[in-house]
């Protein structure tokens, strides 16, 4: 096992210089710019992104670089560092403290390392395969389900779903406790999914920078993260994710999400 110390310090610098990048412009009336698929990007994304590379580039220059806002900068190792600066823009225009800094180290193609960090609520979790999940420090897990009937499901949004993917959605939420479904909230229903606070999140259409920092954290909190054939998420997957806080429940989401009403 690769001993990922000095990542995991680079990875805490890189979450603390996007937190001061964002911060200031939190809730101040910030505008956004619309990217070529019609999704906002901000002042804010840009600048906390410019700040993570900057790091990188003097730290760790053999290392590819991909970030959302600004793409690829190939490197020489085997190693990736993939970035999305600010996962939930659209939360972050409404002024609500739910999106998050992901920070990932992908080495051939599978994430080994994770970092979700909401710079508002000062919370930090941090995965790294091998290791217990920490939150701000302190390991944490996710909680047992005895079955999909009880499960709280969360997802981003419904309109993020086409109408084929939509109904497969749907035929998993009628599984679950739909008295108890979130929507809304990004990477921070993984987070909350790694802390035990829900049980299953389904999304479609995801990009290796919206899902790679997920997987190290909720399963080093006992999870599990996968496609929705069940498969495990590698840098060729097709964006369709789910994530399982006990891994006993896996079948059943796969088998609801292939029937739909």
């Amino acid at each position: 096992m690769t001993d990922f110390d000095r990542d995991i310090a680079l990875a805490m610098r890189l979450a603390d210089a996007a937190g001061a990048a964002i911060r200031p412009h939190f809730r101040s009336g910030i505008t956004a710019d619309r990217k070529p698929d019609a999704s906002p990007v901000t002042l804010a994304d840009c600048s906390a992104e410019e700040a993570m590379r900057a790091i990188l580039a003097a730290e760790a220059p053999a290392d590819t670089v991909i970030g959302e806002e600004m793409g690829a900068t190939p490197g020489t190792s085997r190693r990736s560092w993939v970035l999305d600066p600010i996962d939930g823009t659209t939360g972050f225009l409404a002024g609500r403290p739910l999106f998050g800094t992901l920070i990932a180290l992908v080495i051939e193609g599978f994430p080994v390392l994770g970092v979700i960090d909401q710079p508002i609520l000062g919370e930090r979790w941090l995965g790294v395969v091998g290791r217990p999940t920490l939150f701000n420090g302190k390991p944490v897990r996710t909680r047992a389900c005895a079955l999909l009937a009880d499960a709280a499901l969360a997802t981003t949004g419904p309109h993020y779903f086409d109408d084929h993917d939509g109904a497969h959605f749907m035929g998993l939420a009628a599984q679950t406790d739909h008295k108890r479904m979130v929507m809304g909230g990004d990477c921070y229903n993984y987070a909350m999914l790694a802390t035990g606070q829900l049980d299953v999140v389904c999304e479609a259409n995801l990009k290796l920078h919206d899902w790679a920092a997920l997987v190290p954290v909720v399963e080093g909190a006992g999870g599990t993260m996968a496609d929705w054939n069940g498969e495990p998420l590698h840098a060729g997957s097709d964006g369709h994710v789910i994530a399982v806080g006990d891994p006993a429940r896996l079948d059943d989401v796969v088998e609801a999400l292939a029937c739909h009403h």
